[in-house]
């Protein structure tokens, strides 16, 4: 071991200029590799990964398990380098995880899965996505929304406003949002007086759904100009709805005021936000894009 030693120092003392050289080179290696190393605070670790989240309201856990889950499960399962498929099955909500293997990027995994999607045939009523591939430790800003607005209004305005102008910056990959009231209009039957005109509630519900609608027509040409025929029909307040028509008795128009009340409401609420003094609030989380930095 000595005689190495001493053979080393031996060819370093007779090639100093290449001895130089050589650490020369290692300290600008050092620090090229030093500038381009990315550095996290919370490395992520976990696999790559595509969510199917599918949602059916009103369901029981069982038929989200035999008419979402299961067939998601089924044709997800063809897809090539994945490594397991996990899911659960809750009231109303379906959660389907195909894992794959670490080679495999987000994009692909994103692709197959929404390619798989497509040949699910699912029950009508039920509304599946795909989770953005947010890792994680993603989470990198929480905030919340408070005004002197009505609760409807200021979810409204995160929604439509704030949530898509937050999506828009590079590498955020989605919002979670909590708290708050979706507004919706809530039509109050009267079943008096609907057996008094001999409707039923499906008579209603067709009426004003038959109606919320935009039509498209043709086109008029009157000489160098063409106008565009159109029947627009989306409901914008509540004295639209009111004077929605179910049925005609005679000469008599039924219309929806005659046996219902049509009221401003909410969505039933799963959650609310709170922070010191103020007990009703809008909360958003801003999840970013894995592999990417939350510091630039």
């Amino acid at each position: 071991m000595t005689k190495i030693v001493q053979r080393i120092v031996s060819f370093s003392l007779k090639n100093y200029i290449i001895v130089l050289f050589l650490t020369a080179l290692l300290v600008v290696s050092g620090i090229v590799a030093y500038l381009h190393t990315p550095i996290e605070a919370y490395p992520d670790v976990t696999n790559t990964r595509a969510r199917i989240i599918t949602q059916w309201p009103g369901r029981s856990a069982e038929e989200i398990e035999k008419f979402v889950t299961l067939p998601l499960m089924k044709e997800l399962n063809t897809i090539p380098k994945k490594t397991d498929v996990r899911s659960i099955s809750l009231f109303g909500l379906s959660v389907v995880t195909v894992l794959f293997d670490d080679d495999v990027d987000d994009f692909y995994a994103q692709q197959y899965a929404a390619n798989r999607l497509q040949s699910v045939d699912l029950p009508d009523g039920a509304d599946a996505s795909i989770e953005p591939p947010a890792g994680a430790t993603g989470e990198i800003f929480r905030y919340v929304l408070k005004s002197k607005r009505d609760i409807k209004e200021l979810t409204a305005i995160h929604d439509w406003v704030v949530e898509r102008e937050l999506v828009a910056v590079p590498g955020v990959s989605n919002i979670i949002s909590f708290g708050g009231e979706e507004k919706i209009y809530e039509i109050k039957i009267n079943p008096t007086e609907l057996a008094n005109y001999d409707l039923s509630p499906l008579d209603l519900y067709d009426a004003v759904a038959k109606s919320n609608i935009n039509v498209g027509g043709d086109v008029i040409e009157r000489g160098s100009q063409a106008y565009v025929v159109r029947g627009v029909g989306l409901l914008e307040q509540i004295e639209d709805i009111e004077n929605i028509l179910i049925k005609v008795k005679g000469n008599t128009p039924i219309l929806v005021k005659h046996v219902a009340r049509v009221e401003v409401a909410a969505k039933p609420r799963l959650g609310k936000v709170g922070l010191q003094d103020d007990t009703d609030l809008v909360q958003g989380i801003v999840m970013m894009l894995r592999g990417e930095n939350p510091g630039t």
